[in-house]
């Protein structure tokens, strides 16, 4: 039975479509998408990636969840992406509520709307989601009647600036925790809203900022119900063997960023990047066996057609079995024409071997990520790459038919100097001139340089941030050492990088500043074309906030964050170390491969594996 409200959107599709770009984006209908009878559903879900379709699309969060939930007889979970500005022009000026690419459902229809927060640069699109979805961004304002919504993702690490926006905040990894909110949503939904958001507020690894308050004189929110812990635990899967991967993802009509088919390999990265967030709040390394990425794999080519398959990971190089998964792919399906990739690669000789084995005949480019110019700096942020590990991979490289490769790195990390910073063009250079004495001037080389930003639960989380006037001056310190004509050097805009950090690093009252940039027009700051520093600092300067102190000033060890009531396992006293180590420019070996290392993580883990019905972790380097 269709509502009026959906006649009514399927009506307005027909003449606002043609008038858009990419129309595919809102269309649906796409190969394996899930339809169901919506009414004999208790449940209705919009899964919505604050971005547009062609990235939402791509990020397997979404994919993972949207199997999983509609895996329930009970539930019913659609998606919705962020419109271009063209089309939020056309949805508003037709009156038409954003819907759901499934059933065209309004989103205030939902009884969940659920988030991925990948990137603080996607704040804004959240509330401009809700507001065309005809429902209220505020918490506070929503009640019964209106959906409740979700958030999750490696954002949630830091949630407050979103916090007034979001009823309930997953933190850590979902899988579990959605069907433990279900199960207490079902008996409460009818009821009070409070009485809900307490029983969700029970629940293990979700966070419902209502039920806090910040007090003055401290950033960090205080409980104001028993329901509600003082501190929220992140959530994770302990096997993955045990959990369940989606075999039938949604094959697009259009074109979308990664157009290939992604298998998780691993969750969790222990080589101990001090900068990396994702490496420190997924920890501790779970690992697929390559049997079961193969069963995988065979069920994914024959239900999608795709013919790349990428293993998918913080590091798939460190799997133990990444050969055995090549080998076996390239093998079983390399007479097809199907490929196979990894997201990145180490810098050595055996990773480059391994890549030419998968690129056996279009050789474009390869990807290394030194980090930092120098080896000082390499180990001070703990990267574990030598000039020797780079200078041999490139020299395989080159010799293997290669003629360009990409070189990543960051500017504004701890402790660098402008030594640091040439240090990153003179690497460049070298790897250029090793690559013209192998192939000629067929050799390029592309340093691409971001601007670093420290996130919370890192070592560097108490760190300040360069603010853009001195990030612009190292680029263009950058730019000016460049010697040959073969090097190209690309930065990115200072001023994204500083907002990206104010967002990271805020407390509550930063929400305020996200409301009024919204307000102002920003939305999809993601995109270089939609970014405008102007509405932030105007944003800021109307809540009353002020950028640099929050993101570009150092904090004490003992100075309380806006994120102390997240625990994400690692614990405070290592990163703590971790940053003490970085100003002394030591290293700290990959637990993988020798001792632990007592960042904490893997407590509760051990615990579980040592259960009498539970499996026993293999030993490590340093033992169990």
């Amino acid at each position: 039975m269709i509502s009026k409200a959906q006649a009514f959107i399927r009506d307005h599709l027909s003449r606002v479509l043609p008038d858009v770009a990419k129309p595919g984006r809102y269309a649906g209908g796409e190969i394996n998408m899930i339809m169901k009878d919506a009414a004999s559903c208790s449940l209705r879900v919009a899964l919505a990636y604050p971005d547009v379709y062609e990235v939402g699309m791509s990020n397997l969060a979404i994919a993972i969840l949207y199997d999983a939930l509609n895996a329930r007889d009970d539930t019913f979970a659609e998606r919705v992406f962020a419109p271009w500005t063209d089309a939020e022009a056309a949805l508003q000026a037709a009156d038409t509520p954003l819907f759901s690419l499934e059933t065209q459902t309004p989103l205030f229809a939902f009884d969940w709307i659920g988030f991925s927060l990948a990137s603080e640069l996607c704040y804004t699109n959240v509330l401009n989601i809700l507001h065309l979805g005809g429902v209220p961004i505020r918490s506070s304002d929503r009640d019964e009647r209106h959906p409740l919504v979700i958030a999750g993702g490696h954002c949630a690490a830091c949630p407050e600036p979103m916090s007034p926006f979001i009823d309930a905040f997953v933190i850590g990894e979902a899988e579990e925790v959605i069907h433990e909110m279900i199960e207490a949503w079902q008996p409460l939904h009818v009821s009070s809203r409070a009485d809900l958001l307490a029983a969700l507020a029970r629940i293990p690894g979700v966070y419902v900022p209502s039920l806090y308050r910040v007090e003055a004189g401290s950033p960090v929110p205080i409980p104001i119900r028993d329901e509600a812990p003082s501190q929220v635990r992140r959530r994770y899967i302990s096997d993955l063997a045990e959990l369940r991967f989606p075999t039938k993802p949604i094959v697009p009509l259009v074109e979308v960023v990664h157009d290939r088919i992604s298998v998780e390999v691993m969750r969790g990265c222990t080589r101990g990047c001090r900068f990396c967030q994702a490496g420190m709040i997924t920890r501790p390394q779970r690992e697929r066996s390559a049997a079961h990425v193969m069963e995988l794999s065979r069920e994914l080519i024959h239900n999608t057609g795709h013919e790349d398959v990428s293993l998918v990971s913080l590091s798939t190089s460190d799997h133990s079995e990444v050969h055995a998964m090549v080998d076996g792919l390239i093998d079983e399906f390399g007479s097809d024409g199907i490929g196979v990739s990894l997201p990145s690669l180490r810098a050595d000789r055996d990773c480059v071997s391994m890549a030419q084995q998968m690129q056996t005949v279009r050789k474009s480019g390869l990807t290394f990520a030194p980090e930092a110019g120098t080896q000082r700096l390499r180990d001070a942020i703990n990267k574990g790459v030598t000039e020797e590990n780079l200078m041999a991979a490139a020299e395989a490289a080159f010799g293997s038919g290669w003629r360009r490769i990409k070189l990543y790195f960051m500017i504004g990390l701890p402790t660098e100097t402008d030594k640091d910073v040439i240090g990153i063009v003179d690497l460049g250079e070298r790897v250029l001139a090793l690559g013209r004495s192998i192939i000629g001037k067929a050799a390029s080389v592309t340093v691409s340089v971001g601007a670093f930003v420290p996130k919370p639960h890192t070592p560097f989380q108490w760190r300040g941030q360069d603010p853009p006037d001195r990030i612009r001056a190292k680029q263009s310190l950058l730019k000016r050492a460049v010697r040959s004509r073969g090097l190209v050097v690309k930065v990115n805009e200072p001023e994204v990088a500083h907002i990206e950090g104010v967002l990271a690093r805020g407390d509550r009252s930063v929400a305020d500043a996200i409301e009024i940039a919204w307000r102002l027009g920003a939305r999809l700051d993601a995109w270089q074309e939609h970014f405008h520093y102007a509405r932030w600092q105007r944003a800021f300067e109307l809540a009353g906030v002020d950028p640099y102190r929050t993101a570009c000033r150092d904090r004490g060890y003992h100075e309380p964050l806006p994120w102390d009531h997240i625990e994400t396992g690692v614990s405070k006293g290592y990163l703590r170390n971790e940053d003490r180590r970085a100003e002394r420019g030591q290293l700290t070996a990959d637990c993988h491969y020798k001792a632990c290392t007592m960042c904490q993580a893997c407590e509760r883990w051990l615990d579980e594996r040592r259960k009498p019905e539970g499996r026993r972790m293999k030993p490590r380097g340093g033992g169990e």
